[in-house]
């Protein structure tokens, strides 16, 4: 394998506006609007800050009609400095822990949150 699997991520958003907001407060970075295809009928998008030379997947938030928010049973985790300042902020900005700083062992820690839209994200630093 030349690179990683997950090359992509799309989390989606019922309220633009207010999940846009909670992931620039929590994360404190600037999404970018994308261009949807035309093909995909009213589809909204906002990627998350990304370099095509770094290791990790890029990705964006997405409204679609008639797609819903909230779990399905795929967790994106989010690299952090220290996952309980996150954590934090995601409670101060509509969102909800789930799960508090917890350590992993050797592999650092992490923690759960809810966002504004229903959908569990983790949250993970060394």
């Amino acid at each position: 394998m030349q690179s990683n699997p997950i090359v992509w991520f799309e989390l989606y958003v019922q309220d633009m506006n207010r999940a846009k907001t909670f992931y620039e407060k929590v994360f404190g970075f600037t999404l970018s609007k994308l261009d949807a295809p035309t093909s995909e009928g009213n589809l909204e998008m906002w990627a998350f800050p990304m370099e095509q030379a770094k290791s990790g997947a890029g990705g964006a938030l997405c409204r679609m009609d008639g797609v819903p928010s909230g779990g399905g049973g795929t967790l994106v985790y989010f690299s952090c400095q220290d996952c309980a300042v996150e954590a934090k902020r995601a409670a101060e900005n509509g969102g909800r822990i789930f799960k508090d700083k917890t350590s992993i062992g050797q592999y650092g820690a992490i923690a759960l949150v809810h966002d504004t839209e229903g959908n569990m994200i983790g949250l993970h630093s060394m």
